[in-house]
């Protein structure tokens, strides 16, 4: 389970003291029914068809059950059985799970306390429910196997929820995923809320074929699933037709026709589907389809999801992470590394890299393992994976290795925070020390992709303008797609300068589909606000080969979009798919504003702030719709909730100052605004209506020390100059006054406003 996630920092741009709607885009999860691909890989589409959902009793009916495959398969079967494929999901079982109930025993977690027993032959849970009251909870099912367990509990409505209390078969004691962490009832990620619930987060991926039929109008669920646990048809596809062709032509040499022949990268596409993080386009993949065609995959981009070179920071999984690394690159897939899928034996140490490594293929480089790490042979140095895959433990008791391949660079440590696996072990030494020895060790050589890569998505982060040129050479020869993809995103930050908005243009063509839906991510902001070529570069997306870009195209065509169009009924199918969860609403909130219906609107961020009381950005986002419909008392109030939950925010503070303006209170404006640009020096708009407020206040010395910082922020807005302009002005000051109103003309030569000033200075 993993926290709210948080949408990407948008580039500021100074605005009248007034309050205006920012409004959030949420990734997209959807329903849809599979195309048949032709003999090219790439879907029939017919773009005059609207959305249809293939009847479940159709789908379910081509699948035949695992147990089907024990006959021909023994051997198999019987090594999945007993894998964490076989038991993602089960029933409690009083053999496999009576240790953890019994005896009876306690966990105390925060202020909390959760008991656990058997009684009258069942496992019962004893924890706070949804009244804050401690409750006695009977187990239905069991999630996963090693090295953790959660129980998973039955509520109203269809609902199953997943403990945060674990049960630790190796350790043999129960622990709290989340650590110290003292979660609430009433907080979206507590075990009773919606960040918990089985449906929505877990289903999909702890058993076979799921659809998670939810009803908004009563807001239930009727979630059915093809079989529970991870089984041979979740992998290998529905078998129905295969066994039923088997048992027709037993002991023939005919060649079965049913069999499916799979690409590597098909093979790919159906692991990723649960190793990766990613959002669901769909809700119904089945191997053999393209990965884009279902998933909107997280990638690294402006928030902290990934470390810059892309390591794994929060709870990723593994699939993004390799799809940014050379091996991804070179062709290798999962089941390359990963025998055992296949139910062959793993090779151990660094057997398995020196496969290829050793000589054994032409693209890969020789590499002596004592003479390439600088190790002894049999040292923790010495092993391939602990430099190149260090391991990260997410839930407390879950070590997952990093698949992204990477190279241990201390520099970037020193220079941007960024974890390297050399001082994973040699902590102590410091980081100066350990930069030293890999200089010595390698030399020039650590100055390749990997750190430039790293290097310019900090840069982008950080708003570094100085980052523009890499991403714009990244994004067209970098060799890597993954990294295409990355730099289209973060270049959304600078999409109004014109080379960069071409730049965007010309890769919404590109091959890779993951690359055109990053640039259409990236140009929507311009869409939005009407640039017609960009518009119309986007409406010819909305009949893209691949549906990510379909949809990604769709969201921002919102005002002007034919819903009865296939990407048109895509997009609303989304909308009900994801209206269980509080960023689901707000997205609907989104979709009406941009209708432009504020009416209809309002009660999805209303339901949203309901479901997830704690976020301050959904709280943002409300006192938006609220400010818009003319409401600004009650905008202030939900932005006084969220500066509460999120002091620190810059941001916040600042929107607070305007609606407090709007209010009319002039008294509580100042306040606000010094504060948000305490908090973030480089927060332009704030800066620039900072020395607006201080102006106003007879402080005009101290304003022009603030649109001086605002512009130094944000060299590239005219109305900073613009306002210092005026100030100077006012003071008598004209020599200042002419030129900073040569500046704003500068940036924008038809600025009608400086031009008269500059006039009436000369």
């Amino acid at each position: 389970m993993s926290a709210t996630p948080k949408p990407a920092p948008k580039k500021s741009h100074p605005n009248r003291l007034l309050l205006i709607a920012a409004l959030i885009f949420i990734t997209p999860v959807i329903f849809w029914r599979i195309n048949a691909p032709t003999k090219s890989g790439i879907s029939r589409i017919s773009h005059n068809a609207t959305f249809k959902l293939e009847p479940e009793k159709a789908v379910f009916a081509a699948y035949v059950g695992s147990a089907s495959c024990k006959e021909c398969h023994e051997e198999a079967y019987n090594l999945w059985a007993k894998s964490s494929h076989g038991l993602a999901e089960r029933l409690t079982d009083a053999k496999r799970d009576a240790t953890a109930f019994e005896p009876a025993r306690t966990l105390k977690h925060g202020t909390q306390q959760t008991s656990f027993r058997q009684s009258n032959g069942h496992f019962e849970i004893i924890t706070a429910g949804l009244q804050s009251t401690n409750e006695i909870f009977p187990v239905q099912r069991i999630l996963a196997n090693v090295p953790l367990r959660q129980a998973l509990i039955a509520f109203s409505g269809g609902r199953l929820q997943a403990t945060e209390a674990a049960w630790d078969p190796k350790a043999n004691e129960w622990f709290n995923v989340y650590g110290n962490e003292d979660r609430k009832p009433g907080e979206w990620g507590h075990w009773t809320g919606r960040g918990m619930n089985w449906n929505s987060m877990c289903a999909a991926c702890h058993n076979t074929r799921t659809r998670k039929n939810y009803d908004a109008r009563t807001d239930t669920y009727h979630t059915t699933m093809v079989e529970m646990s991870v089984t041979c048809e979740a992998c290998h596809g529905p078998l129905k037709a295969h066994v039923d062709w088997q048992k027709q032509n037993r002991n023939q040499n005919s060649k079965d026709p049913t069999t499916p022949k799979r690409t590597p990268h098909q093979l790919m596409d159906a692991c990723a589907s649960c190793h990766a993080r990613r959002a669901e386009l769909t809700g119904d993949f089945k191997p053999g389809d393209a990965f884009l065609d279902h998933y909107d995959l997280t990638i690294v981009d402006q928030g902290d999801t990934f470390y810059p070179d892309g390591q794994i920071r929060d709870e990723d999984y593994e699939f993004t992470a390799f799809m940014g690394s050379k091996m991804h690159q070179a062709g290798v897939t999962c089941l390359d590394c990963h025998p055992r899928a296949l139910h062959l034996p793993r090779l151990r140490g660094n057997d398995m890299c020196q496969r290829c490594h050793a000589g054994g293929l032409q693209k890969a480089p020789l590499i002596k393992p004592e003479e390439h790490s600088h190790h002894p042979a049999g040292s923790k140095g010495n092993e391939c994976v602990a430099c190149h895959m260090p391991v990260t433990v997410y839930m407390q008791r879950h070590p997952r290795h990093d698949h992204g391949l990477t190279i241990p660079d201390p520099l970037l440590t020193k220079q941007y925070g960024i974890p390297n696996a050399c001082e994973r072990c040699h902590a102590e030494k410091g980081t100066d020390w350990n930069l030293k020895s890999v200089e010595q060790w390698y030399g020039t050589n650590m100055n390749r992709p990997y750190r430039q890569h790293a290097q310019t998505v900090a840069r982008a982060r950080q708003g570094d303008d100085g980052a523009v040129e890499p991403l714009l050479n990244m994004l067209k020869r970098d060799d890597n797609d993954y990294w295409r993809a990355v730099a289209a995103n973060l270049l959304q930050r600078w999409s109004d300068e014109p080379q960069v908005a071409t730049a965007l243009l010309g890769q919404l063509n590109h091959t890779n589909a993951l690359v055109r839906q990053m640039a259409a991510r990236a140009l929507g902001p311009l869409a939005r606000e009407g640039h017609p070529e960009v518009a119309d570069a986007l409406q010819a997306k909305l009949k893209d080969s691949s549906r990510n870009v379909r949809i990604e195209a769709a969201r921002h065509l919102v005002a002007t979009l034919d819903t009865n169009s296939l990407a048109g009924s895509e997009y609303l199918h989304f909308l009900d798919q994801i209206a269980d969860q509080p960023l689901g609403q707000m997205q609907r909130g989104v979709f009406e504003l941009q209708r432009g219906d504020p009416t209809n609107a309002l009660p999805h961020f209303q339901t949203a702030v309901k479901w997830d009381p704690y976020s301050p950005g959904i709280r943002h986002e409300l006192a938006m719709v609220l400010s818009q419909m003319g409401r600004a008392s009650e905008a202030v109030k939900e932005l006084q909730t969220a500066v509460k939950l999120a002091p620190t925010d810059a941001e916040f503070h600042y929107k607070l100052a305007l609606a407090y303006n709007e209010l009319g209170e002039s008294s509580k404006v100042l306040p606000e605004l010094e504060e948000a640009v305490k908090l973030d020096p480089h927060h332009a708009r704030a800066g620039y209506n900072l020395g607006l407020a201080r102006n106003a206040a007879g402080n005009p010395s101290g304003a022009i020390q603030a649109l001086l910082a605002a512009e130094s922020a944000d060299p590239r807005d005219p109305r900073i100059p613009y306002a210092r302009a005026t100030i100077h002005a006012q003071l008598g000051q004209i020599s200042e006054a002419r030129s900073a109103a040569r500046r704003a003309l500068e940036l924008n030569p038809r600025f009608t406003e400086a031009a008269s000033l500059l006039q009436q200075l000369q």
